[in-house]
């Protein structure tokens, strides 16, 4: 009887493990190859090797870009350097990328940027909000830009127990912000457990320096994060479910449900078209790629664009599209004016005219 038991019990968790590996290779689209589709003008931006992870486009034209993520279970070109924020005036006719200096009060060589988003106070200053991952840890830094010399000035560090494993941030006023945590848990094997389980205790957190709560939850790795142009949605990337989750933002800063639109592949960040309101997303094709990374055979990288994202049939397109022999694990995709900034973990950046 006892050996039955214990039989019994090894083949139902051979089953289950079996079970979740299949539904892993499902969720990250571990067969999938991608068609390229490529714009009729691109060129890969010098001085971006080793990641843009994101781009956020200030209404002048000018690009931040966030590079050498250092991210768990990702690869590294430069595991040993510090992060970097670029800088790109993309009303130049070749524009070019450049390091910002960063000074003030801040440790530059733990400078570890995920994702980032600007705010312009109502004096025409322009703030800099980057979640920061100094030693494995999660933190908000905020950055005063200073264009005549093209640098960024440490203002303060934003830490709380609800801003772990932080991935993306929008910001909508002079300290209040949206914060996507991608897991709930910190500990690098609890997380791969979270997501063989696919537990959905990914949620968003809404930061002011009066409150700070839980807004939204029930996703598997909540990622990418912006507004909609009349602020009063909130557009939160849900990668693994391969869904775009669309919420309603009300007077207290609470969200509550509208609709989830379902793309088929592993979207990254959200970018919002500052002329259409369409939604442009940076994917994965095929996650699997990514997780077990070969330079011989390289995660691809997609770009989607969402319009008419609140009507009963939103029309998704693919605006770009390679399978890796250009553009390795693209994250982003900035648009301003027909000028597309297409970004990457820890890969190159990409610069196409529409």
């Amino acid at each position: 009887m006892g050996k039955l038991l214990v039989l019994t019990l090894l083949g139902a968790g051979l089953a289950l493990i079996g079970e979740r590996l299949v539904a892993i290779r499902q969720r990250t689209n571990a067969t999938r190859e991608v068609r390229s589709v490529e714009p009729r003008s691109c060129h890969l931006i010098e001085g971006l090797e080793n990641g843009s992870e994101d781009i956020d486009i200030l209404p002048s034209g000018l690009a931040f870009i966030s590079s050498e993520l250092k991210y768990p279970g990702m690869p590294s070109f430069a595991p040993d350097e510090p992060g970097q924020i670029f800088l790109m005036d993309l009303n130049e006719q070749n524009p070019r990328a450049q390091a910002l200096n960063i000074s003030g009060d801040f440790d530059k060589a733990s400078f570890n940027p995920h994702g980032i988003s600007t705010f312009i106070d109502e004096d025409q200053t322009v703030y800099l909000y980057v979640v920061n991952h100094p030693h494995m840890k999660s933190t908000v830094e905020k950055f005063k830009f200073e264009e005549q010399q093209h640098s960024l000035v440490h203002l303060k560090t934003i830490k709380h127990e609800l801003l772990k494993s932080l991935n993306d941030i929008v910001v909508l006023g002079p300290e209040q912000f949206y914060a996507t945590r991608d897991h709930y848990f910190t500990n690098f094997f609890l997380v791969l457990l979270e997501m063989i389980l696919d537990l959905r205790w990914s949620h968003v957190v809404f930061y002011s320096p009066r409150e700070v709560k839980v807004v939204a939850k029930g996703f598997s790795f909540a990622n990418g994060i912006t507004v909609s142009l009349d602020k009063k949605f909130i557009y939160t990337a849900d990668t693994t479910a391969q869904n775009i989750h669309v919420l309603k933002k009300h007077e207290n800063w609470d969200l509550t449900p509208v609709k989830v639109i379902h793309l088929g592949t592993l979207v990254d960040n959200l970018m919002v078209d500052p002329d259409t309101g369409d939604i442009w997303a940076g994917c994965h094709p095929n996650g699997m790629k990514l997780l077990a990374y070969n330079p011989e055979d390289p995660p691809g990288s997609e770009v989607l664009r969402i319009q008419n994202v609140l009507s009963e049939k939103p029309k998704i397109s693919t605006e770009y599209a390679n399978n890796g022999s250009v553009l390795q694990g693209s994250t982003v995709a900035s648009v301003k004016h027909r000028k597309l900034l297409i970004g990457t973990i820890f890969h190159k950046a990409l610069y196409c005219l529409l």
